[in-house]
């Protein structure tokens, strides 16, 4: 994620930053899923106080670009219907865990492959 914030720039640090992310998510150079950086993280990085980074955050939120899941993180959200974004969850779930078992890429899409296969073959 590259975020570039303009001093001179008429817009306020807050919505730059707001701005660039929802952008980016948009755009799919920051897909699904995809952790973001810490408030203070991205603060430090970016030279701004953490409340700054902190209102951003919270508008993207609001606006549907982002989501907390506690202490797990701040991520990209899904966009789309509610069943859309829940899968979109699932998938990430189903990611990280078989990441944590050791499974491969291939592994684990054809672990999917197979389960989709048999639920949508028993109509």
């Amino acid at each position: 994620m590259t975020l570039k914030i303009h001093i001179d720039d008429s817009a306020p640090p807050y919505e730059q930053v707001r701005a660039q992310i929802s952008e980016q998510a948009r755009a799919g150079v920051l897909p699904v899923g995809y952790r973001l950086p810490t408030v203070r993280g991205l603060a430090e990085s970016l030279g701004l106080a953490a409340n700054t980074v902190a209102k951003a955050y919270r508008t993207l939120e609001a606006d549907g670009v982002i989501e907390t899941r506690g202490r797990n993180g701040t991520f990209v959200a899904a966009a789309g219907s509610a069943a859309e974004r829940e899968a979109a969850a699932a998938a990430q779930a189903y990611v990280e865990r078989v990441r944590r078992l050791g499974l491969g890429e291939e592994e684990a899409l054809a672990a999917v492959r197979d389960a989709v296969r048999a639920a949508y073959s028993k109509g």
